[in-house]
């Protein structure tokens, strides 16, 4: 790579949570790999009408008793440095459902600083620890846990079942530095041979310009990240391949969407049924689905990837701190009230200026809104119910 384009990773770069990135390595897509008796009944065996009926606990039920701010806060994920995750221990001494990770070289270690933030949040429920370890330029802990070349060297140049197995690798080092969940796979559609700029949020960051490819190399990379005890999070529905432009820096278009039902929906499609666990909403808007950005959109969500394809899991929002965001008139409080409103569960903004007080007017915005009926509390709590889901936290047990 030229001096100018390993420039252009480095500070246009977007991946996923909307602040420019800088990047792990400076090479292309070809960065190299580096090595590498009778059973009783009881009521969880009844049916769900008698199960009713006999008052069983339930998430649901257990966060019903919450108040409203304890809910908000499980619906934020903070950022903070990776060399000072300390920072944020009063977040997510308040509830903070997640932190996200930002940097570029994780200290050594990392596994202990986060095991002793872990140990803050309120009654012991887990943490959500976040980062974007996509591969190539975009890799915040490669110093600690190996590392991937781009998705689009990936896609030509290796099988599914060898994505698999190299992404388990990182996985599994990833997990081992309590980092329990992966802002990744993209599974954009964009075949252009180029780095990820600002006005083009994908380029080598896609598996290929080929849906199918990108399919089945957006599975094989999801099931490795499982398989090594992380969760995936598959991005950036309904797909960004042939953006108008990088949303982080502005306003910007999908493509239409009856073309991205074709070309940009099938491999959200075949991760859903490979059973993805989380999915990232852009913050593009697409060309006759609305006028809002997609993260922001309860047609995009609710009626589309909830509805249409039975979508159940966490659904996450890509940072509102982008600049699409506030062209279109929100502030980042606002704009997690209205993604909530939307479908979305969770809601994430980049790090920079007053964290904790950023924070705060989040929650603050979300209580005031269900206390004004601006947002269901019902919402409130089943978005809250998605993040206790994808960690597997049962309030009964």
């Amino acid at each position: 790579m030229s001096t100018a384009a390993a420039v252009a990773v480095v500070l246009l770069a977007s991946c996923g949570t909307g602040a420019p990135r800088t990047a792990a390595h400076s090479s292309g897509p070809g960065a190299p790999l580096a090595p590498s008796a009778a059973p009783s009944l009881s009521r969880s065996s009844l049916p769900p009408d008698l199960t009713a009926a006999a008052g069983a606990c339930t998430n649901s039920t257990k966060l019903a008793g919450w108040s409203n701010s304890r809910l908000a806060m499980l619906t934020i994920a903070v950022p903070v440095s990776e060399t000072s995750v300390s920072g944020v221990a009063s977040e997510v001494g308040a509830g903070a459902g997640g932190v996200v990770l930002f940097g570029s070289k994780a200290p050594s270690d990392l596994g202990s600083r986060l095991t002793a933030l872990k140990s803050h949040v309120p009654g012991h429920l887990g943490l959500l620890v976040m980062t974007d370890e996509e591969g190539g330029g975009i890799q915040r802990m490669a110093n600690l846990v190996g590392s991937l070349p781009w998705a689009a060297y990936m896609g030509t140049h290796w099988t599914p079942a060898q994505i698999q197995q190299n992404v388990a690798r990182v996985a599994a080092r990833m997990s081992a530095a309590q980092v329990n969940m992966n802002l990744a796979p993209v599974v954009d559609v964009d075949g252009s041979n180029t780095p990820p700029s600002k006005t083009n949020p994908d380029g080598w960051r896609s598996f290929s310009g080929d849906t199918a490819v990108v399919s089945k190399a957006g599975v094989a990379y999801m099931n490795g990240m499982r398989a090594g005890g992380v969760i995936p999070v598959v991005k950036h529905f309904p797909g960004l391949g042939g953006s108008s432009y990088n949303s982080d820096f502005g306003p910007a278009r999908t493509l239409p969407w009856p073309t991205l039902q074709k070309v940009g929906i099938p491999p959200f499609t075949a991760a859903i049924k490979a059973g993805a666990p989380a999915i990232m909403v852009s913050n593009n808007v697409v060309p006759g689905l609305g006028t809002e950005p997609a993260s922001l959109s309860p047609t995009a969500i609710t009626s589309e990837l909830r509805g249409k394809l039975g979508f159940k899991g966490l659904v996450v929002t890509d940072s509102l701190s982008a600049k699409a965001i506030s062209a279109a008139g929100f502030s980042i409080p606002t704009a997690a009230v209205q993604a909530l409103r939307s479908g979305a569960d969770m809601v994430m903004f980049d790090l920079g200026g007053n964290v904790g007080s950023q924070t705060t007017s989040i929650a603050s915005a979300i209580t005031s809104a269900v206390a004004g009926g601006h947002l269901a509390r019902s919402r409130l709590i089943d978005a809250a119910g998605h993040v206790l889901a994808v960690r597997h936290v049962n309030l009964c047990s």
